[in-house]
């Protein structure tokens, strides 16, 4: 497994030969294996140029920017290698007909609900009392079937994730007095939290799709647009209950993360250097955690089913296999 790094101190990164150099404000440097190299998180303020943009696309490496409030800003996504014609034609096929471009979203959107589903039997069956909106959830999805259009189904998923979110005060031990879910600003340490984690998480599928024939910017639930990576954001939605969500639980019940990692004078819009930090090292543990794969009968980590998520998807698209999207079977 390939290793993502995480730049946290202003510098520079430079190519020295056919290997990776990163110089801090202090003048002092550390070279970095390429060859095992996967994803760049530039996190700090970072001098590039264009001799290392040329090895990092020569490698494959994708690289994602964060401002200094840790809101994501784009990624340095290399030419892609795996090409396929035929796979670009049928990911458009699939979106421009309309029965076919529902059946990817109907799919995504079912085992998003699912694994949130999942998630809150988890917690109620450690005294989290959550019964009531386990029920609401599951009459919702009875619905997202019978949808006929995009709107109608983003409309299901909205109101399963406004009840998902309202048993969070139950699940997370700290007193937190979340709401409702807020972007662009969020506006509570809660809110900061989900945007952070959840855009670690959609980078990190950005990197899996770039290792398939999958073009990032032909998606299905989410609409394609300029300026984004639309499938990362279709995948990612089956994905965050099981990495984004948990983690989050988990942090904050073992105080790993408190109001003291947020700037307060900022309405807690930013999180501390530290606090970044300790996000990205347990993200990066987690999905390195392994399970037993029951189909492929091997253990594969949380990384790689992201991986294979976008394999099945392939096989859907060349009418060798229904996607069935991933649902939590643990």
């Amino acid at each position: 497994m390939k290793r993502d790094y995480y730049f946290y101190n202003d510098g520079t990164i430079r190519r020295k030969d056919n290997t990776i150099t990163f110089i801090n404000s202090d003048e002092e440097s550390r070279n970095l294996p390429i060859e095992n190299m996967g994803n760049l998180y530039v996190m700090s303020e970072m001098s590039l140029n264009t001799s290392l943009i040329n090895l990092l696309s020569q490698y494959g490496i994708v690289v994602h920017f964060f401002n200094y409030y840790s809101f994501y800003t784009g990624s340095f996504y290399p030419r892609e290698k795996l090409v396929s014609g035929n796979i670009i034609v049928k990911q458009v096929e699939h979106y421009q007909d309309n029965e076919k471009r529902m059946g990817i979203a109907q799919a995504l959107i079912d085992a998003a609900s699912y694994n949130i589903y999942r998630n809150l039997r988890y917690y109620n069956g450690r005294g989290k009392d959550v019964k009531m909106e386990m029920a609401d959830i599951e009459n919702l999805r009875k619905n997202i079937a019978g949808t006929i259009g995009i709107k109608e189904l983003m409309g299901y998923e909205g109101n399963i994730r406004k009840i998902y979110y309202s048993a969070w005060d139950k699940i997370i031990d700290q007193d937190i007095n979340f709401t409702k879910r807020v972007k662009n600003p969020p506006d509570n340490m809660i809110n900061t939290l989900i945007s952070f984690v959840n855009t670690l998480v959609y980078t990190k599928v950005l990197g899996e799709i770039y290792q398939t024939q999958l073009n990032p910017t032909i998606s299905y639930l989410h609409e394609p647009g300029t300026r984004r990576f639309s499938l990362s954001l279709d995948i990612a939605e089956i994905f965050k209950p099981l990495i984004a969500d948990r983690l989050i639980f988990s942090l904050l019940n073992r105080n790993q993360i408190t109001e003291k990692s947020f700037a307060k004078n900022l309405n807690y819009l930013h999180l501390t250097k530290e606090a970044s930090k300790t996000i990205v090292s347990e993200l990066d543990a987690k999905l390195q955690t392994t399970i037993k794969h029951r189909e492929l009968d091997k253990s594969v980590s949380y990384q790689y089913l992201i991986r294979l998520e976008c394999y099945k998807m392939i096989k859907h698209l060349l009418g060798e296999k229904e996607y069935e999207a991933f649902k939590i079977w643990w």
